[in-house]
């Protein structure tokens, strides 16, 4: 078995009657035979596109701290707690990794 692809919802936003819908979305895919993962990032107005060494700790890690960025981030939150976020995200990520 193998996962070629992957969707993430942001944290919602927050509205004066409670949460809204997520900030952004992320589709993350590796196609059969490919080196990279294409992670697009659908963000208010804009869609950003990266391509992410699949073999590459550190673009990986650097991936994950992107998509913390802009789909977990929360204000107030510890440096701690946002590790703990980053590492959540890598953990996806390498669903898709060699």
């Amino acid at each position: 078995m193998r996962i070629t692809s992957i969707e993430l919802a942001g944290e919602p936003t927050r509205t004066p009657h409670g949460k809204g819908m997520p900030r952004a979305f992320a589709r993350l895919s590796r196609k059969l035979g490919d080196d990279h993962i294409t992670v697009e990032l659908i963000l208010p107005g804009a869609t950003k596109t990266h391509h992410v060494r699949a073999d590459s700790k550190e673009d990986l890690w650097s991936m994950a701290q992107c998509l913390q960025s802009q789909l977990g981030a929360r204000e107030g939150t510890s440096s701690r707690h946002e590790a703990v976020v980053v590492c959540d995200y890598l953990h996806i990520l390498q669903y898709l990794a060699d």
